[in-house]
Formats: structure tokens, sequence, C-alpha cells
């Protein structure tokens, strides 16, 4: 899985301004709503304001200087999700105090531990974030976010993002095959195509048994990816381009039906600001077109239970024709704190 969007990334976010990114998030909402994991500030708290990019000895990069822990901020009135949220808490609690009288931990420790574990119930995991776009929008709904990319320089500007809001978002700059986390997380997300840069099916399997090593108890997962037929009789060795003001890009496909790997040739030029003149930049990518039961397939044995598939642009069945594909998956083989 090569680096990629590095140039690209300074005009990613103005040439896909078509992507319905506001209604993808009001589906992920409702989706993560539908399987219990709750929005509503569980009381961890990211620090904003003081993000770097600092290499780690195991090679990865955490774009963080500091990782705090902060007290629950309170909003004035609780709503319906916040009582659901106060009721996941409170069971949580009440399992961990149980489990504290015979380890004979004491009952603020016990209590640190329950409110720990609801904060990890309800935090949302953005695998393949790019400049944070949908992140925000999840951060915005109320839910703790941690974005994952492989792309220093689309998170850089996900970090600026991050600035301007005020958003409190946890971003690492690490190889989605490879992903560590310090605990688990209610639910993980990966949408916009990310999967497909996973070439090798092997390292689909390490993505989604990492996925379900880091899912709470019966946490999810969903995803989207293009299929075959989108690669073979759409996009295929087709050429796409656009003209700006300020940038423009040619986008030339190469589609090899017997490997079932697209490569995007792509060339770039952004205007440098208060000139006539233009940068170019070439990048190639590459992404792999699967069918859903090779999805299932992967799913099983990464561990991951099926739940469901849907057209992403219908929402409805999945058909012989559909580009895009939802799919929703659950942890199971761990057992919640009891």
């Amino acid at each position: 899985m090569d680096e990629s969007y590095t140039g690209f990334a300074e005009v990613y976010d103005e040439l896909m301004d078509n992507v319905p990114y506001e209604e993808w998030a009001e589906f992920l909402v409702s989706v993560l709503r539908e399987y219990g994991v709750g929005a509503g500030r569980s009381g961890r708290q990211h620090g904003a304001k003081d993000a770097a990019v600092l290499p780690q000895d195991a090679g990865d990069t955490v774009l963080e200087s500091s990782l705090q822990r902060k007290g629950a901020e309170g909003t004035g009135g609780e709503t319906l999700q916040d009582e659901t949220e106060n009721a996941d808490t409170g069971q949580v609690r009440d399992n961990v105090k149980g489990e504290a009288e015979h380890t004979g931990v004491s009952e603020n420790s016990s209590a640190e531990l329950a409110e720990n574990l609801a904060a990890e119930r309800n935090t949302v995991l953005d695998l393949g974030c790019g400049t944070g776009t949908l992140t925000e929008l999840l951060c915005r709904a109320g839910f703790d976010m941690i974005g994952i990319d492989n792309s220093e320089e689309m998170l850089e500007i996900a970090l600026q993002k991050r600035e301007k809001n005020g958003s409190d978002i946890l971003y690492l700059l690490q190889d989605m095959r490879e992903f560590e986390l310090y605990g688990t997380v209610g639910a993980a997300c990966s949408v916009c195509d990310s999967l497909n840069y996973i070439l090798e099916e092997e390292d689909m399997v390490k993505v989604f048994s990492l996925v379900n090593n880091y899912l709470y108890p019966g946490g999810i997962f969903v995803f989207d990816f293009n299929t075959v037929y989108k690669y073979e009789q759409v996009i295929g060795d087709d050429t796409i381009a656009e003209n700006r003001d300020d940038c423009s890009f040619i986008w030339e496909n190469y589609y090899d039906e017997e490997s079932r790997i697209n490569e995007y040739d792509l060339t770039i030029f952004v205007r440098k600001p208060d000139t006539e003149y233009f940068r170019k930049f070439t990048e190639t990518h590459y992404q792999k077109g699967y069918t859903l039961e090779q999805m299932k397939g992967f799913l099983e044995a990464a561990g991951l239970l099926f739940v469901k598939a849907f057209d992403a642009d219908t929402r409805g069945e999945v058909r012989v024709e559909s580009e895009r594909i939802y799919v929703i998956a659950r942890e199971r083989g761990k057992q919640a704190e009891t």
C-alpha cells in the first residue's frame, strides 16, 4: 500500500467538493445510533491545540504532542441520547464495581475505570480519514473521534481544520495494515473507497483483524468499497479531466482485468499564490476491485460477523450493477467487562 495523496492533498478538498460528505455523515450517524454507539461527549478529550508530527520508534507517527484526559463538560441539559449514554455508563460502572469488590480495588478506582470503558464504547475510529472532512462532521455530531491515515500531507490539512474548528480529534499517521490504538473503540468506519487501496487479500484480512481486535465487545464496523463492476464497466481505461481557475487535473485510468487493479495516473496543476504560474504534480495511485463475496470472506477470516450490505447509492439491495457497496459488520469473540 503506497503512500498516496501528496501533491494532490493540497487541492483535494477543492476538487472533491461534489462528494456528499454531509449525506454520508448523516447516514453513518444513523447507523451508529441504530447499533448502540452513543453520541454525546463521553468525557475523553484529546488535546486539540498541541498537535505536532512526532516520529515513533516503530516507524509510525502520532500527530499529538500531548494526549489529555479531562472531565466531562456539562451541556446544560440532557437529551434522550444523553440518558442512553448515562445508562450505559451506569451499567458499566455497576459491573466494574462488582468486580472491584472481589479484587480489592477502591471504589474511586473502579468508578474511573467505568468512565474510561464508557468513553471507549462511544469513540469512533475513522480509517483512511484523509483531510478529516467526514471526521469533523462526526465529531460535530457528538462522537469522540480518532482519525488514521497514511498521508502526512492529508493529515496536515486535517489538523488545520481541527485547529480552526476547535475540535478534539486525535489524528494518527499510520498504515491501516499495522495501526495501533491505546484502547478499544465502539465503532470503526472507512469510506470513500479507502479499502480499495489494499491490493493484497491477506492485507485486507490484516486490516479487518485489527479492526476486530480494537472494537469494543459487540462494536460495529461500517465501510464501503468500489466493486469490480465499477472498475471494469464504468471508469476502467477512461480519462477524467477538470479545469478550474486555481487548479486542474488529468486523471488517467488503466484497468487490468486479471489482477483487478486499477492504476490512476494523476497530473495536477496548482496556481501559485498571486501569480499566473502553476506548479505541476504527478502521482500514481493503485486500487483493487473486490466483490461482496470476497469481503464477506475477509470478514469471516478476521473474526468479524457480517451483518448486512446494500448499494451505497440507492441504499437498496446490492445489484450486479452496484458500483459502491456499504457493509456493516460486528465484533465477536471478546467478552464485555463483568
